[in-house]
């Protein structure tokens, strides 16, 4: 009994070992057409998640925040506090990103766009370094999501952990 338990363990090991093995995240291949809706509503929620992509994160035009960002902005990434003005502290202040121009398109890798009611998440491709061998690196999936009032983001989440 003990050897057909400890065959079954090593069976599972191997097999768990394999389940390692990972497929690549890819980006869509035309991400701006992702950023499109038919309904009025959820196509101008997603222009001005686009625009937040692109404009803000990517290119860091920080004093463009009130275009797409509410005043009261509810911040649910724990190291920028609430509010437009402290989330564009958080980046010009905290992470002292300074402006490059803004792409004709956006060079952001996006998996996906969903848009559903007020809410809109944007996936993203992340990649990131091997734990065990820093030579390596493996892609995973970063979101973002943002809840629109009157076509400004008004509420965000992502997957952040605290900085150090």
């Amino acid at each position: 009994m003990k050897k057909i338990l400890i065959t079954n363990l090593l069976f599972a090991l191997c097999a768990f070992g394999s389940l390692h093995a990972q497929d690549a995240v890819t980006a869509a291949k035309n991400p701006d057409a992702l950023f499109t809706s038919k309904n009025p509503v959820l196509h101008k929620n997603k222009q001005a998640a686009y625009h937040i992509v692109k404009d803000l994160l990517e290119a860091n035009h920080w004093e463009m925040a009130d275009k797409y960002l509410t005043e009261r902005y509810i911040q649910h990434n724990p190291n920028a506090g609430n509010g437009r003005a402290a989330v564009i502290h958080f980046f010009t202040q905290i992470l002292k990103v300074k402006p490059t121009p803004i792409p004709k398109k956006m060079k952001t890798q996006v998996v996906s766009v969903v848009a559903e009611g007020d809410l809109v998440t944007v996936a993203f491709v992340k990649e990131e370094k091997h734990p065990t061998d820093p030579s390596k690196t493996y892609t995973t999936t970063w979101f973002d999501q943002w809840r629109f009032v009157n076509g400004k983001a008004d509420e965000h989440w992502d997957g952040a952990l605290l900085m150090k």
